[in-house]
């Protein structure tokens, strides 16, 4: 068998201390986590990220920095996820319209968000890692991200 990983894209959103996420149905849980999502064929890594926003949150934004690249085996279902992580801006809210999957969009807290993560309702601990390092770690420019077929 061959080993696939699976390249994806998350966007933190902070806006007056309260930061966006999806309530959303993975594998019948109830869950929590940014928009976030896979990269398409022939996409970009920024027009991904824009996308899934757009989709999962129904917000329109602006990706303004990379806030880390990080690689997690989900023990659900033992696929690799590499995720690249910006921080964005949230333009307009666009639509109400929202992936098949996507229940809802919140604007949460720290604190919510740290009570949801105990009790087992993030979609994975790379919800809170995005989190805190978008809170605490130094960002990378965008122009780190070099992209020759788009």
């Amino acid at each position: 068998m061959t080993w696939t990983p699976h390249a994806t894209v998350a966007v933190v959103i902070e806006q007056e201390g309260r930061y966006l996420l999806v309530k959303e149905l993975s594998e019948d849980n109830i869950v929590y986590n940014q928009p976030a999502g896979h990269i398409e064929e022939n996409e970009s890594i920024f027009d991904a990220a824009t996308r899934e926003t757009l989709e999962e949150s129904g917000y329109e934004i602006e990706l303004n920095a990379i806030v880390g690249l990080y690689t997690y085996k989900a023990p659900s279902n033992g696929v690799t996820y590499y995720r690249i992580c910006f921080e964005g801006r949230a333009i307009r809210k666009k639509t109400d319209v929202l992936d098949a999957d996507i229940l809802s969009a919140h604007w949460l807290t720290y604190d919510e968000i740290k009570s949801l993560e105990q009790q087992g309702q993030l979609r994975s601990p790379l919800v809170i890692n995005c989190i805190d390092d978008f809170r605490s770690a130094p960002r990378l420019p965008l122009s780190f991200i070099k992209e020759f077929n788009h």
